[in-house]
This record gives C-alpha cells, structure tokens and sequence, in this order.
C-alpha cells in the first residue's frame, strides 16, 4: 500500500462536552478521534487546516444526532451542505387507504389472486389431458408401471382408514337417527337415512376429503422435493416431458382408484349402519338388507360414485400445481404442501355443492 506523501495531523480533545479539533480532519485522521468523542453536543472546528468528504460525513451525522458545529469557514461549510445534499433521503411512505377503501382494496386483491390461481389450475388440467390424448397417441411413452405404483400408493394404502372412517360414520348415524326417530316410532326407516346419506353424499365426500388431505400433500411433497433438487430441470435436459412423467399417472392413478376406494366406503358404512341398528333398534341384518334392496333406490350409488372423478381430477391437479409451485427452500415445500390440501378440501366441498344442485334440478 502506498504511503501518504504527509503525515495528516489532527489535535482532538473533549473537555466540558465540547469537542476541539484542529489540524486537518480527513478520511486519515477520523480513527485519531478519542473515545468520548461521541458524547460531545458541541464540536469546535475553528482550528481545522483541512476537511474532506469522509470527515464532513461524520460531521453531518454527529449533527443529526443532535450536536452543534461552530467555527467552520466559509468553504468547510460549503461542503458540508454539498454533503448533506449528496445524502440518501427516506422516501416518505403514502398514506394507504383505510376504512371502506382498505376493505375494498384487500377484496379486490383476492379476488385477483383467485382468478389467478384458477387460470394456473385450468392450465394444469389442460396440461394433463394434452399428455394424456399424447399416451393415447403414443402408448410407448405411458408409464403404466409409474400408474401401477401411485394407484397403490394412493389407492390401497389409503383402503384401511377409509373403511375404519366410512365403518364409524356409519355408525354414528344409526346411532343419532335412532335416537332422534324413537320419538315418532319411526325406528325402521334409519336405513332409509343410512343408505342414502352414505351412498349419495357422505360415502364419497368424506372419503374425497381423507384423500385430498393425504394424498394431495403427497402429491405437491414428491413433485416439491423434486423441484427443490432441480430434478424436473433434469428431466427436461434429457429430453423428457415432465407431464408424461410426473403429472399424468398421478392424477390417472386417484381417477382409477377414487371410484374403488368411494365403493369400498360405502359397504363399510352400511356394514357400520346395520350393526349399530342391530344393537340399538334390534333390526336383524337380513332385515336391513331387505329394506335397503327395496326402498334404496341405484340412482343414489350413480349419483354417488359418478363424483369420483372430479374430485379425483380436482385433487390430483391441486396436488400437481402446487408441487410445482415450490421454491428452492424448504419453507416453500412447507407453505406449498399446507396450501395444496386446503384447496384441495375446500375445491371438494365446493364441487359437492354444485353436485347437488345439478342433480336437484335434474331430478335424481
């Protein structure tokens, strides 16, 4: 390092909190400055010889914090304010809207970020039925062993909790129907309420809902890891489409097994029905299913399972678009996987709805 052509000095002292300094105040001289120079609230620069940026920097913050400056020349001053001038200013924050204003704001935000995940989700599904008009056209490209693991995975893992689930539903509605029928002696007809509660609404709906809660942060957990690892990057560097390989047998695995799995909740609702009517009302099982074969129409398991594979769909491109969505940390897998299967639910529930009404109005 080149040494300096002089030696700067510079006489600093403190003395009834007033500091004095003289000789040439620069970028070489600040570190002579003594410790308490910080508590002074006047600076004396009468005796300065010399005075450069770094050290009229130290002066104008020494100012803002409250200190005076006395005896600076006519040039010394001059820099200063071209010092304070060159500083950075806060930008000053504007007033936000409040009251009704505030509320409209936020309503419309949402209803933007709404509309904008529902064109990314639409996206998906578009994507997923191009890949899979794409296996159809070219059924060397399907993965059908990649279809044989996720239909396991989401489909006859998933079998025990939803049997013991649909079981204790079942259950429970003969339990509360029989309770609430007694008092008009009306006790027979909580198989008319079973079957068709179970196999119109409740058999599929909750069994969509058990689904999209563990199948749905699967789904956005495997793709997240994957997209954290840059291994779907990867994929397109080979030269394959991550559609094909990850979204299609994902989303064809629960089509294919929601259907099942919504059948097998069915019979375990019943079965959980005809026990509790046995226990409770003394309802014998050959008379339970007599009733339910005579008075229970085929139009309420129509009705049931045809909502399958739409909440199949709903679920699987959830699940897939929020996998999808995940940054390069882990928070983000975290956020992603909480927000996939509370959408997922919530789409569902929504879904439901709408079916219901459809098949209000058509008569089923």
């Amino acid at each position: 390092m080149a040494s300096l052509p002089t030696d700067p000095k510079l006489s600093a002292s403190v003395s009834d909190g007033v500091l004095r300094l003289a000789g040439e105040f620069t970028v070489w001289t600040l570190g002579q400055l003594p410790p308490e120079a910080g508590t002074a609230s006047r600076l004396e620069l009468s005796g300065l010889t010399r005075l450069d940026t770094a050290a009229a920097w130290y002066l104008t913050g020494r100012e803002r914090e409250g200190a005076s400056l006395d005896g600076l020349t006519g040039t010394q001053a001059q820099l200063l304010d071209t010092v304070r001038q060159a500083l950075p200013q806060p930008e000053a924050e504007s007033a936000g809207p409040a009251g009704w204003r505030l509320m409209l704001e936020q309503t419309g935000r949402r209803m933007v970020a709404a509309l904008v995940f529902l064109r990314e989700i639409a996206e998906y599904l578009g994507r997923f039925l191009a890949a899979l008009a794409r296996g159809i056209r070219h059924p060397g490209d399907f993965r059908f062993t990649s279809l044989v693991y996720h239909c396991q995975e989401t489909g006859l893992r998933a079998v025990p909790i939803v049997a013991l689930m649909s079981f204790l539903i079942g259950i429970v509605l003969a339990f509360q129907g029989a309770v609430q029928l007694r008092q008009f002696g009306a006790e027979v007809f909580v198989i008319d309420l079973i079957a068709i509660s179970i196999l119109r609404e409740l058999g599929i709906l909750l069994t969509a809902i058990i689904v999209a809660g563990r199948t749905a942060s699967a789904l956005t957990a495997s793709i997240g890891s994957m997209k954290m690892n840059e291994e779907i990057d990867a994929m397109r560097t080979l030269g394959l489409d991550p559609d094909m390989v990850l979204i299609l047998p994902r989303v064809l695995a629960l089509i294919i097994t929601l259907p099942i799995l919504g059948l097998i909740a069915n019979i375990a609702g019943l079965v959980g029905g005809a026990l509790m009517s046995w226990i409770e009302l003394g309802i014998s099982p050959s008379m339970f299913r007599y009733r339910l074969l005579a008075d229970t129409s085929v139009d309420h398991v129509i009705v049931g399972l045809s909502k399958a594979p739409v909440f199949a769909l709903i679920i699987g491109v959830i699940g897939c678009h929020a996998g999808m969505k995940v940054g390069k940390d882990a928070e983000s897998l975290g956020a992603e996987t909480s927000r996939a299967v509370v959408n997922a639910i919530f789409a569902v529930i929504v879904a439901d709805a709408l079916f219901s009404i459809f098949f209000s109005e058509v008569g089923l």
